[in-house]
Formats: C-alpha cells, sequence, structure tokens
C-alpha cells in the first residue's frame, strides 16, 4: 500500500516526542532532520520538503508549544495540520454544471489507466451520486482504446458514445455533447488520446477539444508509482491545459506515494479521486486530512464507515439483529455475513484505518486473502440444508463428506464449526452494545468472522 514506508518512518519519528513532558528546539531539530529524510526517501519533491520543514519548525519552536503542558502532542498536531494542507487542505469535490451536462475530459499518457479511470468515475457518479454519465471514445490512436471502453461500457450496463477510429476526436467530442443533451444525460466523461510521453501534437488536439466543448472539468490521470516524473507530466499538462484535478491511479500498489504529496503543493492542482484498486468500484474521492491521518497512525474512521454504510444491505442488518436476539443465527447467515464483510475490500486494510492499530505489533506484516474466506464458504456450501440449519448434527461421517465436497481437511470443517460456534456466543453479548450504539446514531457494521 502506497505511503506504508512513509507512515513507518512519520511514526516512528513522532514516537520519540509524543510522550515528552518538556521539547526543546534541539528535539524539533531533530525530529525534523528524520522528517526531512522520511519525505525524501518517499520520492516528494526537495522544494516542498524544504518548504514543509520549514513551515513545521517555525511553529513547533514558537511558544505555544514549547511552554504547552503536552508539547510532544502539540507537535504531532501541527505535522497532522502541515500535511494536511500539503495535500490540499480539504476535499475538492467534482463540479456540477448549471445547465446540464457537465463536461469531464480525462487527460494523461497512456499506461497511466486512463480509459479504465473513466469508467470507474462513471460508475463512482452513477452509485454514489445518482447521475446519469454518457462515455465518450475520443482515444483514436491506441489500438483498441474504444473497444475497451465500449467493454467497460457494457460490463457498468452504461452507454458509450461512439464513431469509431476514422473520425477526429474533436467532431466526436462535439457530436457526443449533442447526443448527451439529446438523451438528458448529466455528464459526460471524454477519454482523450494520450502519448507514451508529453508532445506538441498530442497537446494541441486536447487544446481543441477544450476550446470547442468548453469542459466544466479537466482530470488528469496519474501513474502514483511513477514517482516524481508524476510532477513533471502534471505541470506540463496543466501549464498548456489548466487542470482542475488530478486523479491518482495504482494508490494500492507498491509506490512511495510522494507523487501525492508533491502534485497539489507544485501545481496547486487539487487532487479528486485516487484508484485503489482493479475493480471498478475501486476509485475514492481523495480526502487531504483523512490521508494526513492515516499516514500518522491515527487511523481513518470515515472512511471506514462509509464503506460499511455504503456495503451493508439494512434490512438484511436488522434481521440479523433479531437473529443474534433469538438465538437462531445459522451458517446460512454466517454465509450471507461473509459476502457482506467481502464488499468492504481487503480485511488488512480494513484493520489499518483503526486509530492506534499501528501500534499492534505485526500490524503490517497481517495478510487475510481472499482464498481463506473462499475455504471457509466452500465448507458451508458443500453442506445440506439440514446440516447449515443443525451444525450439532455433523457426525464424523458427515464432516468427511463435507471436507471431500469442498476439497478442504476434516480439521478445518472442525476449526469453522468452532469459531462459528464461538461468534454466536459472543454476538449474542454484542447485541446489547449495538442497541446502544444504535441509539447514539451509530452504524451497523457487519461482523467480522476473522
Amino acid at each position: 500500500m502506497a505511503f506504508e514506508g512513509l507512515a513507518d518512518r512519520l511514526q516512528s519519528t513522532i514516537q520519540k516526542i509524543r510522550g515528552k513532558g518538556k521539547v526543546s528546539e534541539a528535539d524539533v531539530k531533530e525530529m525534523m532532520r528524520e522528517v526531512r529524510l522520511a519525505l525524501l526517501e518517499a520520492d516528494v519533491n526537495f522544494k516542498v520538503v524544504k518548504d514543509f520543514v520549514k513551515k513545521v519548525s517555525e511553529r513547533a519552536v514558537g511558544q505555544e508549544v514549547l511552554k504547552s503542558l503536552t508539547p510532544g502532542q502539540q507537535i504531532i498536531k501541527i505535522v497532522n495540520e502541515e500535511l494536511t494542507a500539503l495535500m490540499g487542505g480539504e476535499q475538492s469535490k467534482i463540479a456540477v454544471a448549471s445547465r446540464p451536462p457537465t463536461v469531464i475530459m480525462m487527460v494523461g499518457l497512456q499506461g497511466a489507466g486512463k480509459t479504465t479511470t473513466t469508467g470507474k468515475l462513471a460508475n463512482l457518479l452513477r452509485k454514489k451520486y445518482n447521475r446519469k454519465p454518457l462515455l465518450v471514445a475520443a482515444d483514436i490512436y491506441r489500438p483498441a482504446a474504444i473497444k475497451q471502453l465500449e467493454t467497460l461500457g457494457k460490463q457498468l450496463n452504461m452507454p458509450v458514445f461512439s464513431l469509431g477510429d476514422q473520425v477526429s476526436p474533436v467532431e466526436i467530442a462535439k457530436q457526443a455533447i449533442a447526443k448527451a443533451k439529446e438523451e438528458h444525460h448529466d455528464y459526460v466523461l471524454i477519454d482523450t488520446a494520450g502519448r507514451l510521453h508529453v508532445d506538441e501534437a498530442l497537446m494541441n488536439e486536447l487544446k481543441d477539444i477544450k476550446e470547442l466543448v468548453k469542459p466544466d472539468e479537466i482530470f488528469l490521470v496519474v501513474d502514483a508509482m511513477t514517482g516524481q516524473d508524476a510532477v513533471n507530466v502534471a505541470q506540463s499538462f496543466n501549464d498548456t491545459l489548466g487542470l482542475t484535478g488530478v486523479v491518482l491511479t495504482k494508490l494500492d500498489g507498491d509506490t512511495r506515494g510522494g507523487a501525492a504529496l508533491s502534485i497539489r503543493a507544485v501545481t496547486q492542482t487539487p487532487i479528486k479521486f485516487v484508484g485503489l484498486g482493479e475493480k471498478m468500484d475501486a476509485l475514492e474521492p481523495f480526502h487531504p486530512e483523512r490521508m494526513a491521518s492515516r499516514i500518522l497512525g491515527m487511523g481513518d474512521v470515515l472512511t471506514l464507515i462509509e464503506k460499511a454504510q455504503a456495503s451493508v444491505d439494512e434490512e438484511k442488518a436488522k434481521e440479523l439483529e433479531q437473529k443474534m436476539r433469538t438465538a437462531t443465527f445459522t451458517l446460512d447467515d454466517f454465509l450471507e455475513q461473509l459476502g457482506q464483510v467481502r464488499k468492504l475490500g481487503p480485511l488488512d486494510e480494513l484493520l489499518k484505518m483503526l486509530p492506534g492499530a499501528n501500534k499492534i505489533k505485526g500490524i503490517n506484516n497481517i495478510q487475510i486473502e481472499e482464498k481463506q474466506i473462499a475455504h471457509v464458504e466452500a465448507i458451508i456450501r458443500s453442506m445440506t440444508k439440514e446440516e447449515k440449519l443443525h451444525p450439532e448434527i455433523l457426525n464424523s461421517s458427515r464432516k468427511r463428506r463435507i471436507a471431500k465436497g469442498s476439497g478442504r481437511t476434516v480439521p478445518e470443517v472442525n476449526r469453522l464449526l468452532k469459531q462459528f460456534e464461538d461468534m454466536k456466543r459472543m454476538m449474542k453479548q454484542m447485541t446489547g452494545m449495538q442497541q446502544k450504539i444504535k441509539k447514539k446514531g451509530g452504524f451497523k457494521f457487519p461482523f467480522n468472522p476473522f
């Protein structure tokens, strides 16, 4: 995951100063030396690092901090605030035109994931904002670019406007907007051509499209794994087109994250969305304050809550609550809960969103693989309806049959049954606590069986 190296270094550094009852200027200087090294190792632009360290240092050696009863906590607060400011301060929301459709140009170099991101953004607009987007295939140069967007459109059950690869992108964009107005689409996402590098021909074509359609948003799609070069690319596109936002892809990969911390500072262009996986729902709005909190090991509970609220079926949650109260929770219900948990994303990433998770020994080494959940599902699906309702009837021969049918072993079947019984007891105890949370306006989180 991006920022892991930076997060480890920063958390280790601030841990040294966190509990200090008294902090000297020398302590602050030593801490900022470590912070500087951590940022540079994360591939953050050196000018950005210099400005960041200067701002934090000036605030950290002020009288307000040095004479504070908790100077260590005050300095951490300052680092958090400046890190948030570095990434944009607050979430930059997507534009909405006063008269539909809202036009978004998707630009970027080849290989950054522009076409896939166009599909993801359309999916997000429909699911989260209840919009009706139209995808436009205006990349006529890259082999199979049009076909790729049409395939994504079918996968998402979403319309794609295309005139083939013999019509100019400017004309395609023009006719697409006319079509969108005719069919009452409220967003138009134009997937433009990319190149292997920034060149004059590419920029002239993009400028022509911009001049004609006057887009409400121009999003640059950047691969977060390209490091410092991402900043140079962003600067070039911004100078020519006047970007309104950046979408960082592959932020779930093994990247140092420096691009995310540098692009906003260098170009003054906000990061609006981040790609966190291959699936079509793996695109999220970028929240600078939440990302800063995660980097510093303070968790990201708001994102965790949003994931749960988007994934959990409220009616099924109420039904489950009733079953927990009456002790009628079955293996079928357990299987359904597994499905809801899977919708939230990788469980090891969810754990890291919890405040203080960085203090749990070995948290970064926890890997809960999808196949582990798949094994549990296979075992339950190999049971008869009666066995799922009454697991107490499972004798040795039944367990052997289930193990053989699921491709697992008898000890794994026994372990699952024990976990299920333990969970039932725990759920019964939690029912009262969940009721209290609900009365206070909380949400119902699907139970994690692991």
